[in-house]
């Protein structure tokens, strides 16, 4: 018995499931008529959507099996397809022969009606939404728990993620006729308390004793990549700033991480905490500008 829907695909009568999807998509793309220019390429897209919508599902595939190219009054299925002309919709004969045929495509078989069920160009099974990461992740990469549409998972935030980029979570969209589309993710980086960021470079402000910064010394300071010890010198002015290389952001391109800026705030001592021998010589020695 003639089966040349199996031909269409280019597949054995015996070919599994995945084996056929497999096959389809490979033609899909082959014959896609945004790709091949070929005249002929959009009945032969037709004829293979049309084999794959029958041999895709168990029941059509069933009758099929049993009936083969009787069901097209025994002749090859690209002759029956081609026999119809342009006036017949051969999404119309699938549906009258198998109870429903191809109206899953979305409007028949036309060119317009395949821009996105496919796996190749398939912009409507992608989901776009928004999601607010930590400061630090952003910095640091890292996992985010996402929570969507019932369904929990975690993603790979790369380290030095911009605010406004977008991630792809590969398999996350929505499904259709076994093809699953990707999540497409906004990063939105939420403010931190403690940084700056000005492209590469991270700004911090750390206090400063009045005493160090007057004669000098050194001060531990907690960084978002490492704890450091920063020298500094006599005279250390507010808001002076001391550059700590490559502990800022990781720069996606060049893969080298930007610098750190600390910037000093001076902390005076209470008055009362002071004795009032050195209180009444600082009035006198100090200058009002």
């Amino acid at each position: 018995m003639a089966k040349s829907l199996y031909e269409t695909l280019e597949v054995s009568e015996n070919a599994t499931p995945e084996e056929i999807k497999k096959a389809y998509r490979k033609l899909a793309r082959k014959y896609h008529p945004d790709v091949n220019k070929d005249p002929k390429a959009e009945e032969k897209f037709k004829e293979i959507n049309a084999a794959y919508e029958v041999l895709s599902d168990a029941t059509k595939k069933q009758q099929y099996d049993q009936y083969g190219d009787s069901m097209f009054g025994g002749q090859n299925f690209s002759d029956f397809a081609r026999s119809q002309g342009g006036g017949v919709d051969l999404d119309e004969i699938l549906r009258q022969m198998f109870g429903g045929g191809a109206a899953g495509f979305g409007g028949g078989f036309g060119r317009g009606g395949f821009s996105g069920g496919f796996g190749f160009d398939a912009p409507d099974l992608d989901t776009n939404a928004q999601v607010t990461i930590p400061f630090d992740v952003a910095i640091l990469g890292g996992k985010q728990n996402i929570s969507l549409q019932n369904d929990s998972f975690d993603i790979k935030i790369p380290e030095g993620i911009e605010d406004g980029q977008k991630i792809r979570a590969k398999g996350k969209g929505k499904s259709y006729q076994g093809q699953r589309g990707d999540l497409i993710l906004k990063i939105n980086i939420a403010p931190s308390n403690e940084y700056k960021r000005d492209g590469d470079t991270l700004i911090k402000q750390f206090d400063l004793p009045l005493k160090t910064a007057l004669f000098g010394g050194k001060v531990e300071i907690k960084t978002i990549h490492k704890n450091i010890t920063l020298k500094v010198p006599q005279n250390t002015k507010q808001n002076q700033k001391f550059r700590a290389k490559e502990l800022g952001v990781l720069n996606r391109k060049t893969k080298v991480r930007g610098d750190l800026y600390l910037e000093a705030n001076i902390i005076l001592p209470k008055l009362e905490d002071l004795s009032s021998e050195l209180v009444s010589l600082l009035e006198k020695e100090l200058k009002d500008n």
